[in-house]
């Protein structure tokens, strides 16, 4: 309350049904203000609930969160102590406060679809250069058929779904290769079945770990392709 009296002082679990009883239940000793630290993460939900429920919602931002700690006696971090200064701050400094407005939620979505743009880009880079680093392993001269842009290609991706790896291309033989690879590829493929083949040829000894390169060779590929 304004004096200082407090009503509630004790965990609450981070559901609605809790927080809705609690807000009506502060209810009844006037209006409610809901002051939060984080109002884009952890504090998204509750910020939602009481404003379903009809309570004011506001946030105390970091630096100002910061000077307030510097009053109170103590240094640890807990979580009871912040949930104390940032009402006390709120109750006895009240122009700290700034309020939580649509624009919050238009940049919270936009951060977190930002954010998760930002997640998919890393790991498709991160399986691009495993996948690269297992047939620099095993077959050297091949990988470097596929260099640069050449790899991320959805034709070569599929081929080597396909095929697995050298050992298969191999098996299959560049004919049947070449009338699969036209029946997938949007442009004409011979030219690049013909340096596979040159590469393939390069080689004649099988790398330890072959068999097990060929069957993630595959996934990565695939796990490439729902990435991209």
């Amino acid at each position: 309350l304004a004096d200082g009296t407090r009503l509630y002082d004790k965990g609450l679990p981070q559901d609605e049904a809790h927080l809705t009883a609690l807000f009506n239940e502060l209810k009844e000793h006037g209006r409610v203000l809901l002051i939060v630290d984080q109002p884009n993460t952890i504090g998204a939900l509750p910020v939602a609930v009481a404003r379903a429920n009809g309570c004011g919602v506001a946030y105390l931002p970091g630096l100002a969160m910061r000077k307030a700690a510097d009053l109170y006696p103590g240094q640890a971090k807990t979580d009871p102590r912040d949930a104390f200064i940032i009402a006390d701050t709120a109750r006895a400094m009240p122009h700290t406060l700034r309020v939580v407005d649509r624009n919050d939620e238009v940049l919270s979505a936009l951060k977190m679809l930002s954010g998760l743009d930002d997640d998919i880009a890393r790991d498709c880079t991160r399986t691009i250069n495993r996948l690269r680093s297992i047939l620099v392993q095993i077959y050297p001269s091949l990988e470097r058929v596929f260099a640069g842009e050449v790899l991320q290609r959805a034709f070569v991706l599929d081929l080597l779904i396909h095929y697995g790896g050298p050992t298969k291309l191999k098996k299959s033989g560049k004919t049947r290769v070449l009338t699969w690879a036209r029946n997938h590829a949007k442009k004409d493929p011979e030219a690049l079945v013909d340096d596979i083949f040159q590469a393939l040829s390069a080689q004649t000894v099988t790398v330890p770990g072959t068999g097990a390169a060929e069957i993630a060779i595959p996934m990565l590929a695939t796990n490439i392709k729902s990435l991209k």
